[in-house]
Parts: structure tokens; C-alpha cells; sequence
């Protein structure tokens, strides 16, 4: 017997919501059409299409991956696996540094990866000067492609770190969500995370160098009075907020997410 939506839907073997969302990108339905056509009948084409996802998904590739796009600030993300897939944890560091980036500001989003903070930046604040980097020419390009689909004006860079900031402008706030996962840390080895580029989930040390080498290197390219803006690990927050303070960095405190973890830390440079 063929078939149905609603057979598909009712017998399947993942989450329901994986399911609709593989449903939906396997027959190109949205979620209004999959629920009035849940009596259609699928083409042998489009069952075997199907089928070829949910065996992707079975075997743990992300359901990111597999359609190829992520919402982020309620605009849509293309994203493979030269990036990380962007999360709910760093809307927070989105509007924090919103919060601070005062009227035709510039701000610096480093190891932009999909280009998810600078995007969402640049699309909220029209008049804002957004900078953003990687390392990455493969990320880079993920990152264009994101901009122009969202109508955000953004420079884009190449750059290990503050490497091609040399002649660059002062910045009002510069916000990062640095590789951050400890050397060895089980994690990497589970759920998407294994999909995920090593290289944006882990400095392949202590979880703390990257963060060290931009509290380092951002009072060379802040304003006065500019911010510096992280996220970071679950349990890393009073590690980054020392290093701030270590490194003379004012007002500096940690924000939770809304799993109440303290997500991202930062300060304010004085001078």
C-alpha cells in the first residue's frame, strides 16, 4: 500500500518534529500544505527521497545539516558543515550587543562562522557599521551568502583574529563566540557536535585560549569606553570574568541564558 503524509507521520521512527521538518524539505510542503494535503498519496520519488533523510538523521547527522538552513533572530540561515549551527544561547549575545552599540556604531563580530551575530546585527540595526572575520575562507563564504539573502550591509574579513585589523577603526562593541569546548571534552564526541568543524568548537587546549587572546588584543581595537562581549562554556563564566578583570577591564559581569546558565561575560574598557 502507497504512502500517506499522515501514514509517514503517524508510524515514524524520530522525534515528530524532525519528522515534519524532513517531510516538509523531502516533498518542498511548508507546514500548512503537509497538514492540508495529509491524505496525499507520496510518488515512489518522493517516498525514496524521504526515506534517504530519515536515514541521515538515524544516523546522527544534524537535522541543520540535512535541510541545509537554521532560524537564527527570526531570519533564515544557510548552513553546512564549514560552520557551526547557530543557536538560541547567542541570540543572548545579539542583544547585548545591541544593548550597547550606540547610534551609527561600529561593531566587530569575530569567528563570524554562518555570519548568524553579524547578520542579525546589521539586519536589526540599519544604520550600524558591522564588521566581521574568520579564518575560514569556506565559513566566509557561508557568511556572504547569509548577508545578501538578509539585506545586511557587512565587511567581511579574513583574519586569524585581530591578524587584519591593523588598520581597522576603533570598534564600540566587539562580540565573539570563540571556539570554547575543552581539548578531549566528551561532547565533541556526541549529538551534533560530531558533525560540527573541531576547529569552531574547540581551541584544542584548556576551552580558555581563544577567549584569553581576544580579552588580550580588543584594547588595542575598542574605543574608550567600548565593550567586549563572549560567550562561552556552561561552567567557564568566572574564569572569563577574571581574566577581564585581570586584564583591567571594567563593569565586568556574566548574563544567563534563558536555561538561566551564564552564557556570556564582559567589560567595558575604561581607557
Amino acid at each position: 500500500m502507497s504512502a500517506t503524509i499522515a501514514s509517514l507521520q503517524r508510524q515514524s521512527v524520530l522525534d515528530a518534529l524532525d519528522n515534519r521538518v524532513l517531510l516538509c524539505h523531502a516533498l518542498g510542503l511548508n507546514r500548512i500544505a503537509l497538514i492540508t494535503q495529509s491524505e496525499r498519496v507520496l510518488t515512489a520519488a518522493e517516498a525514496q527521497r524521504f526515506a534517504a533523510l530519515v536515514q541521515r538523521r538515524l544516523a546522527g547527522e544534524p537535522i541543520a545539516y540535512i535541510v541545509g538552513r537554521r532560524e537564527f533572530f527570526g531570519l533564515p540561515f544557510e548552513v553546512n558543515d564549514a560552520v557551526l549551527i547557530p543557536r538560541p544561547d547567542t541570540e543572548l549575545l545579539v542583544e547585548l550587543t545591541l544593548d550597547r552599540l550606540p547610534f551609527k556604531g561600529r561593531v566587530l563580530d569575530m569567528g563570524t562562522g554562518s555570519g548568524a551575530i553579524a547578520v542579525a546585527l546589521a539586519h536589526t540595526r540599519k544604520d550600524a557599521d558591522v564588521t566581521a572575520l574568520d579564518v575560514s575562507p569556506a565559513a566566509l563564504a557561508v557568511a556572504q551568502r547569509n548577508a545578501a539573502t538578509n539585506g545586511a550591509r557587512i565587511s567581511f574579513l579574513q583574519s586569524d583574529w585581530y591578524a587584519a585589523l591593523e588598520d581597522a577603526a576603533p570598534f564600540d562593541v566587539i562580540a565573539s563566540n570563540p571556539p570554547y569546548i575543552a581539548s578531549g571534552d566528551r561532547h565533541l564526541s556526541e549529538g551534533d557536535l560530531r558533525y560540527e568543524p573541531v576547529g569552531a568548537l574547540t581551541d584544542h587546549a584548556d576551552g580558555l585560549s581563544a577567549l584569553r587572546t581576544i580579552i588580550a588584543g580588543a584594547p588595542r581595537h575598542l574605543k574608550p569606553q567600548g565593550w567586549l562581549l563572549m560567550e562561552h562554556g556552561y561552567d567557564q563564566a568566572a574564569a572569563v570574568r577574571e581574566l577581564l578583570t585581570a586584564a583591567g577591564y571594567q563593569e565586568v559581569q556574566s548574563w544567563r541564558d534563558l536555561a538561566d546558565i551564564e552564557r556570556v561575560s564582559g567589560g567595558r574598557l575604561t581607557a
